[in-house]
């Protein structure tokens, strides 16, 4: 199926499988392929942000289940109160895909790794799309849900061009300035490998 993605400044791309077929305006694209479904969201259609603390958030960190919010709280826990859960590979894996999906909720798309050694946190991570890039075991700055808040520059994968991988990001803000300044939970909608991976409701 052909999907048109476009933002509130008119940018669009045009998405078949897990490709890029077409990048323009969205007059353009909806006149060359008048068959294909168009999604308008709000906001600045960007190709989404590298996670460069990959290993810290999903191997180093647990993500509490919702259900365990009054125990737990539902903020990512880590150190001391990571050692005392004791987890399970049953837990790790549950917990690397939150923290995927909460990854998705900022607007990565992929993250920088060492290579991963738990491999239910790696088998689960792997399910989800989320393209892996390799790194150094130990990588500065402050990890963090949010790519902007990492205390790093932000690192976003190639400009969106056709042929190359459909994934992309959108954020509700009305430039890259406001997004550098309001932070990436301005995520509207997250795509990997062509699917629609996050929505904000």
């Amino acid at each position: 199926m052909l999907t048109i993605h476009a933002d509130s400044r008119g940018d669009a791309v045009l998405v078949t499988g897990g490709r890029i077929e077409a990048v323009g305006p969205l007059e353009e694209l909806t006149a060359a392929y008048p068959s294909a479904r168009v999604r308008r969201w709000p906001g600045i259609l960007t190709p989404g942000f590298v996670n460069p603390h990959g290993t810290e958030l999903l191997e180093e960190t647990y993500h509490p289940d919702p259900r365990e919010a009054d125990a737990l709280g539902t903020e990512p826990l880590t150190g001391d109160a990571l050692t005392a859960l004791a987890l399970d590979d049953a837990r790790w894996g549950a917990s690397a895909r939150r923290g995927v999906q909460r990854m998705f909720a900022h607007g990565t798309v992929a993250a920088a790794c060492a290579p991963l050694r738990n491999r239910a946190v790696r088998d689960a991570v792997q399910r989800t799309g989320l393209e892996l890039l390799p790194r150094g075991p130990r990588f500065a700055g402050v990890p963090a849900l949010d790519p902007l808040a990492s205390a790093l520059p932000p690192t976003t994968p190639p400009a969106l061009a056709a042929g190359s991988p459909a994934r992309f990001a959108v954020f509700d803000v009305r430039d890259e300035p406001e997004l550098t300044e309001r932070g990436a939970g301005t995520c509207v909608a997250t795509v990997v490998a062509g699917r629609l991976v996050f929505r904000r409701r």
